[in-house]
């Protein structure tokens, strides 16, 4: 937690969703939205919309480095929120600057590993390399059903709830969030590392928009870490902020799934807004 008087900081190491949706676009707007200062260090620049990623551009890892370096060396870190990362070397240099950061830092781990196809997003090696290096130095990894079973080995391919995350625990895990989109019931799992299994249930919003909500689910978790709240308490925030974030989705933009929505802004907001003279105002969600 920050020391008084000033604001926590919060890192996304993540992929650059040129649509806004996801990656660190969606940290950075999630982390606005609970009130800590996002900053962030690519992986990989993609060109995408709501349709397709049509080119994946992966940075140097001297450079994915050199970002958390220049944040960590002036503004300090109090939480980090890894998403996107891309190949070995990148998970390798990642891992080594994880060690470098202060003890005790705590550290979000969204596993970006299964497209909504379905199709794998990382190589063999790559998979390998997230669970040996990455998922033993998160505080709290956050897959949803079809991550935590990548996750925890083809043989656990139909666990799911309280089983899985156990699962992914045994596999080198310390806390896990199994999250609830892709589940029967809409209820996100959390499994302590002393054993103690949270159920957190909540609503799901079919006709809202969810690209980025893994995202955003992910950085509010870590945004809460930041400012001092519990594990359990950061899980149940971030599960209400990410399905308001899908309620109020931006269904209208472009011709696939739309994004989250987790500033609740809309165009008629930002007329009243503009209309009352308060131009630098936040609106409101709904």
């Amino acid at each position: 937690m920050s020391a008084p008087g000033r604001i926590p900081v919060c890192l996304s190491i993540a992929g650059s969703d040129s649509g806004g949706g996801a990656g660190i676009q969606a940290d950075l707007k999630a982390f606005a939205r609970c009130g800590v200062h996002g900053t962030t260090a690519v992986t990989a620049l993609t060109a995408q919309n709501t349709v397709a990623v049509t080119r994946v551009l992966p940075i140097d890892p001297d450079m994915v480095v050199a970002q958390i370096e220049a944040v960590a060396g002036d503004l300090g870190i109090d939480a980090v929120k890894i998403g996107m990362v891309g190949g070995v070397p990148v998970i390798e240099a990642v891992a080594a600057a994880l060690d470098a950061l202060p003890a005790g830092t705590p550290v979000v781990l969204d596993p970006v590993m299964i497209a909504e196809s379905g199709g794998r997003l990382l190589q063999s090696e790559a998979e390998q390399a997230l669970v040996a290096l990455l998922l033993p130095r998160a505080t709290v990894v956050t897959p949803n059903v079809p991550e935590a079973r990548v996750l925890a080995g083809d043989r656990h391919s139909a666990l799911d709830g309280a089983d899985l995350a156990r699962a992914v625990r045994a596999a080198g895990a310390r806390n896990v969030v199994v999250t609830g989109g892709h589940r029967e019931t809409a209820t996100d799992v959390l499994l302590t590392e002393d054993g103690a299994v949270l159920e957190i249930p909540g609503a799901r919003h079919p006709d809202g928009a969810a690209h980025g909500s893994g995202c955003t689910h992910s950085s509010a978790l870590a945004a809460h870490l930041a400012l001092g709240f519990t594990l359990q308490e950061s899980a149940r925030a971030a599960r209400a902020i990410a399905a308001d974030a899908v309620r109020h989705g931006l269904r209208a933009l472009g011709a696939g799934p739309g994004p989250v929505n987790v500033l609740g802004v809309g165009y008629g907001d930002v007329h009243a807004v503009a209309g009352s003279g308060r131009l630098g105002a936040a609106p409101q969600p709904a």
